[in-house]
This record gives C-alpha cells, sequence and structure tokens, in this order.
C-alpha cells in the first residue's frame, strides 16, 4: 500500500504531466472526463480524479498506463518517480575520460545536466528527444 508521500509524489508528477501537455485540464471532472474518453475499462468518477489530484489515492497500474499513454509519459515514472541510477559512470567520470576528445562547452553541458534534479534532467531529456525527432 502507497505511503502518503509515495501518494503526494504521485500528485506532483500527475500534475507536471498535465501542465505539459497540449491539453488544458482544469480539475478533477475534467480530468475524469478526459480520461474516461481514452480507458478501455471501467470509468472513473470525479472523486476518484480528485483523490489522485490531492494525494489520497494512486491509480491501478491499466489506469497509470492509459494515463501515461495520454500524457506522453514513461508509466514508471509517472508512478514511481525517476529510475534509479544505475552503476554506470557518471556524466562528470565519462566526460573527465574523455575530455581530450570533447569540447569543454560539451564538458560544461553535461556537467550542468548532472547537477539538475531528476524532474528536471528528464525534462531535458525529453526536450532533446523531441529535437531530434523534428530532425528526422
Amino acid at each position: 500500500m502507497p505511503t502518503n508521500t509515495e501518494k503526494a509524489a504521485f500528485t506532483k508528477r500527475l500534475e507536471f504531466a498535465l501542465r505539459r501537455s497540449p491539453e488544458s485540464v482544469q480539475g478533477a471532472t475534467e480530468l475524469a472526463l478526459r480520461f474516461n474518453l481514452r480507458h478501455q475499462g471501467n470509468a472513473i468518477s470525479p472523486q476518484t480524479a480528485h483523490k489522485w489530484l490531492t494525494g489520497r489515492a494512486i491509480p491501478t497500474n491499466d489506469k497509470l498506463a492509459t494515463i501515461a499513454k495520454w500524457l506522453n509519459v514513461d508509466q514508471h515514472w509517472l508512478h514511481y518517480g525517476p529510475a534509479p541510477t544505475k552503476s554506470t559512470p557518471d556524466a562528470k567520470d565519462v566526460a573527465a575520460k574523455n575530455a581530450k576528445k570533447l569540447p569543454p562547452e560539451l564538458i560544461n553541458l553535461a556537467a550542468k545536466i548532472q547537477e539538475l534534479p531528476p524532474h528536471r534532467r528528464y525534462l531535458v531529456e525529453e526536450l532533446v528527444e523531441q529535437l531530434q525527432q523534428e530532425i528526422r
């Protein structure tokens, strides 16, 4: 069973994803309506959406999948937050080893991105991916 802290963190991620969505969603009733248009399973009530928005509940996995697809975010990130860091060298270590190969501007940029909190690094990653898709 999720803790209150986990529920509150989910709410922040949901609100963040809703804010960056091209669709403007105002309140629990509208969230429930837009969710129900997309979800193949049982519909939710505005009260359920309100619980999601106030940190009193986290949706089930099938509902998380619908929200993640709708808002174009990773389901794991939406539910749990950023994935745990792997035991690979961080950007500073890689940059230090390749310092002679990389321009100083790139090293500085990588260091700045590494210092960002996880949710901000996620934004940078999303932005870079979108820019790459435009180039292709």
